[in-house]
């Protein structure tokens, strides 16, 4: 059992303020090409860091606030497995986005979902 990487994940009213706070910190964005070009509306922004980043998204319909630790490990079920013989209570697997998806609250409330890639 490996962990690859850390995402930060952050969906919040104040999600474009973030987002220009962390470009004035010199954090280079990527490019999420125009998802309404109509609108002038900020739709999130991901801030990548090796093989980690920090997503920042507003909130709305669907995307309700919050903040989620996403950790990316070479093999979820192993991981689940784990937990679950040490107490923990991981629910899942979803399988979304090319990953195999977990989800745990920790004591302090915080969101935290562990997942692999499923190719």
């Amino acid at each position: 059992m490996k962990v690859l990487a850390i995402r930060f994940c952050s969906v919040t009213a104040e999600a474009e303020p973030l987002a220009k706070f962390l470009d004035g910190l010199g954090m280079p964005r990527k490019d999420l090409g125009e998802c309404d070009p109509d609108s002038n509306a900020f739709t999130g922004a991901i801030f990548p860091a090796a093989d980690s980043w920090i997503e920042i998204w507003p909130e709305g319909p669907g995307m309700p606030a919050g903040i989620m630790l996403q950790i990316v490990v070479d093999d979820a079920d192993a991981f689940a497995a784990h937990a679950k013989t040490n107490g923990l209570d991981p629910q899942g697997p979803t399988d979304a986005h090319g990953e195999r998806i977990y989800y745990l609250t920790a004591p302090s409330g915080l969101q935290i979902s562990f997942q692999s890639s499923l190719a």
